[in-house]
């Protein structure tokens, strides 16, 4: 017996979708039959066969507006809408390192961009009395990590007050709101980072590693997620099988958080 997500013909949009846990959604919504547009700062070197990609800086008001409008032309509506964009390029040295631009580009890119995006989509939703809306955050709202990250896990943080309100706003008009907060995700981008902290200390891939993961205080399942295995929950979670599912977050981080 099959478990059909029941996806087929679904108009959604996924943010950050040309790349790591962004692109495996695409990938796999795409198999699914969702009809899929993605939105990226770069187009995709091996695009998914019948997706369409845009080319948009959400971070910015502009970038946003025209991700919305394109949404809406292309796909003729908006069934669901998958905010993964989001990272901190941010650099080391603790909170003195962080000045008035840092924190107003992890602002930008990881709350604002949902933020708008959803300003721009969500009368569509209403409009049609059904929707949803899936925002990526990050186990740093609880458990941030100081040298680098601070404004973006507090922008994360404000990401995830933000969606539970909205939740309870458009919740009985149709629209789910759900959050998804993964840990340690190994993407490209991840690999790369461990390779790098692998040389800085003379050892192999797998001595990096255990580096990356002693600095979060350890990971239970011994290692870090695959991007598919994230990719699966959020199909799950924006799928009708979840139609009595909204305001909640669901951390997926192989036990990576030590606390209730």
């Amino acid at each position: 017996m099959s478990f059909d997500l029941e996806l087929t013909g679904k108009r959604v949009l996924v943010t950050g979708g040309t790349r790591g846990l962004g692109a495996a959604v695409v990938e796999l919504l795409a198999g699914l039959g969702a009809h899929v547009l993605a939105t990226a700062r770069t187009l995709p070197r091996a695009p998914v066969k019948g997706v369409h990609y845009m080319e948009a800086d959400l971070a910015s008001a502009e970038g946003a507006r025209q991700a919305g409008e394109a949404t809406l032309h292309h796909l003729g509506g908006i069934d669901a809408l998958i905010n993964v964009v989001g990272g901190s390029s941010a650099p080391a040295g603790g909170f003195a390192a962080l000045d008035n631009a840092e924190w107003a580009n992890a602002l930008d890119l990881n709350l604002m961009s949902a933020v708008r995006l959803d300003r721009a989509l969500l009368p569509a939703m209403i409009a049609q009395g059904s929707g949803v809306i899936l925002h990526v955050t990050s186990i740093q709202r609880t458990l941030p990590l100081p040298e680098a990250t601070t404004a973006y896990a507090a922008a994360k943080a404000a990401l995830s007050t933000y969606s539970k309100a909205l939740s309870k706003e458009v919740t009985p008009k149709g629209v789910r709101v759900v959050r998804v907060a993964p840990g340690w995700i190994e993407t490209e981008a991840s690999v790369a980072f461990v390779e790098r902290i692998a040389a800085e200390a003379q050892t192999d891939y797998e001595g990096g590693r255990k580096r990356v993961m002693d600095g979060l205080g350890g990971i239970p399942l011994g290692r870090p997620a695959q991007p598919r295995e994230v990719a699966d929950l959020i199909a799950f979670l924006v799928s009708p099988r979840a139609a009595s599912i909204s305001g909640t977050e669901y951390t997926i981080d192989g036990g990576t958080v030590p606390t209730v």
